[in-house]
């Protein structure tokens, strides 16, 4: 049990640190049905009112592990090269230690090169409110210095994002929060500054193909990168495969941290579900008390607003 503790707090004070200290996007590796979350310029490029959610619990059976929780809206407007949407994305670290979500509003502006061929800019604003409880982070860590707690200190920022793609080709190029904020306790008595933490620009790197393996099967490689100064260059690699327009299957790797399977299902052309589970391929992967992470997506689109999308469901 004392064994059991110290790893729980370790891993837990880690994960809010670094959430605090180099502030990091949330990651998804479904990240490929959750474009709009990572890249503002994707908005209505689906040709259709479309809604996504998505949450993830990331190291099941660890106490205080981190979730997140997003929610996204985007249409295209009709009669126009316009897109607009809405995102919100929530993390939780620590039972409601450490609690951020972003609320952005999402433009986008699309310009076509050929019949199938399109590049959209975007750009959202927004900003974040962040929560921290002393109080609970002691209970991890009774050495954890007092300090009044944070209550929705809230931040503005924006974002901007390019996105190409024709029927079986994307590719885009975003940085979803461009303002570096610093959040910090300001001691008036001794003028003293505690610095707590530091958003961080995230530049994301995304891309995929769409090849036809006879009348009804289809596979599409697709790759995300995200860098962030402080932190190690991600990598995320994915090969799914889609049989009779309905059915998905596939794996993934993020490099040096997890291997992963996902799965989703076309109910009906409006409504999707998609499922994925990480495991660590890092020590973090061998311990008992880890049993992976988790994500369920879950997409809902409106076909008969407009004209059906000839692009693949892929993306």
């Amino acid at each position: 049990m004392i064994k059991r503790h110290f790893l729980v707090s370790f891993l837990f004070l880690g994960a809010v640190f670094q959430n605090l200290l180099a502030q990091q996007d949330a990651q998804y590796t479904q990240y490929m049905f959750n474009t709009l979350s990572v890249n503002p310029a994707y908005a209505g490029s689906r040709g259709q009112l479309s809604f996504a959610g998505l949450y993830r619990s990331q190291w099941v059976g660890l106490d205080g592990a981190p979730e997140t929780f997003t929610i996204n809206l985007h249409s295209p407007i009709r009669n126009s090269r316009l897109g607009y949407g809405i995102s919100i994305v929530n993390d939780n670290i620590g039972d409601g230690v450490v609690q951020e979500t972003y609320f952005d509003a999402v433009v986008s502006y699309t310009l076509e090169f050929a019949r199938e061929a399109k590049l959209s800019f975007g750009l959202k604003a927004g900003g974040n409110m962040i929560s921290l409880d002393f109080n609970g982070l002691r209970n991890f860590d009774q050495e954890v210095v007092q300090q009044d707690n944070i209550d929705n200190q809230f931040s503005p920022n924006f974002g901007l994002g390019l996105y190409y793609h024709t029927n079986r080709f994307y590719a885009g190029v975003s940085a979803p929060n461009i303002l570096e904020t610093e959040f910090f306790d300001n001691d008036n008595s001794d003028d003293s500054v505690n610095f707590l933490s530091a958003e961080r620009i995230n530049f994301y790197f995304i891309t995929g193909y769409v090849f036809d393996f006879g009348a009804n099967l289809k596979f599409k490689p697709a790759l995300l990168t995200k860098a962030v100064g402080g932190a190690p260059l991600q990598v995320d690699v994915s090969a799914n495969f889609l049989f009779a327009d309905r059915f998905s299957f596939g794996a993934a790797y993020r490099w040096d941290a997890a291997v992963s399977a996902l799965t989703g299902f076309q109910i009906t052309d409006q409504l999707m579900i998609g499922l994925a589970y990480d495991r660590e391929t890092t020590d973090l992967g061998g311990t008992q008390f880890n049993d992976g992470s988790f994500e369920i997506f879950i997409r809902l689109e409106l076909l008969k607003a407009f004209q059906r999308t000839v692009s693949p469901r892929f993306f």
